[in-house]
């Protein structure tokens, strides 16, 4: 758990992800070799996750607002359509097929990370213009993709701000924020869920693992921190394809659990 809440809380600052994209499959496993009970490890490791996530996307928000980096005005006007696409994927979460999904995220992540890698910078600042309908459509699906996986949605959140108009190092800012809501209410659903369903799990509260949060919070907050400066030390063309590589390496990582499932 130490070992891997070192580059979660890393990533989760410089690239204003919460970190679930390597919390939850480390989860997984060490909840699996804890002989957990199977039908319900998963949930475990995702409600755990939400719960981590909290804490570190905080630490996160702030660094990066002491950058100018994060556009509240975004994050409220998206959040309410987050909130939505969060409850109907917590819901959907309790019986869900993993399989389909893993190959569905796989496959957007993959395209999110092609557009980033072969975007063409401009070298003038690009007139933002995010209406209505765009902030309904993506805020629902991403709210709802992350819910079930136990992630912040940046890795669909910093590619949409982007195609919209926002300078890397914002969008990155301001996904982290909405990250933040979709942790806070995912954990709350999980929690919820895992009492609604008496999964009874040791040293757990619903589908939150109290031992696992203790231990990956207080990592993942400091090294959010130290993500998140780094961030606005590298150059914003590089940041963009970093963020591409990053998406085709867990792109590739869930490709990989799909054909193992």
């Amino acid at each position: 758990m130490i070992a891997a809440a070192i580059p979660a809380g890393f990533a989760a600052g410089l690239f204003g992800i919460g970190g679930g994209l390597i919390t939850v499959p480390i989860l997984f496993y060490i909840f699996g070799s804890s002989g957990i009970e199977p039908t319900y490890l998963m949930h475990l490791a995702v409600g755990t996750s939400f719960g981590i996530i909290i804490p570190t996307s905080i630490v996160s928000v702030l660094t990066h607002h002491q950058h100018k980096a994060v556009d509240f005005s975004i994050v409220k006007g998206y959040g309410l359509f987050v909130v939505i696409g969060v409850i109907l994927g917590t819901i959907l979460a309790a019986g869900l097929k993993t399989k389909p999904l893993i190959l569905f995220f796989t496959i957007v992540v993959y395209i999110l990370a092609f557009y980033l890698l072969f975007l063409k910078e401009k070298e003038s600042d690009l007139s933002i213009k995010m209406g209505l309908p765009a902030k309904i459509l993506s805020g629902i699906i991403t709210g709802f993709v992350s819910a079930p996986m136990g992630i912040g949605g940046a890795v669909m959140n910093v590619p949409i701000l982007k195609f919209f108009g926002y300078p890397i190092n914002k969008a990155i800012g301001s996904a982290a924020a909405i990250g933040f809501i979709i942790a806070l209410f995912g954990a709350i659903g999980f929690l919820i869920s895992g009492s609604y369903l008496n999964a009874n799990l040791p040293m757990s509260i619903g589908f939150l693992n109290i031992p696992a949060f203790l231990i990956f919070f207080p990592i993942t907050t400091f090294m959010a921190r130290l993500g998140a400066k780094a961030s606005h030390r590298i150059n914003k063309k590089k940041m963009t394809k970093y963020f591409g590589l990053f998406l085709i390496i867990i792109g590739t990582k869930f490709l990989y659990e799909y054909f193992n499932l």
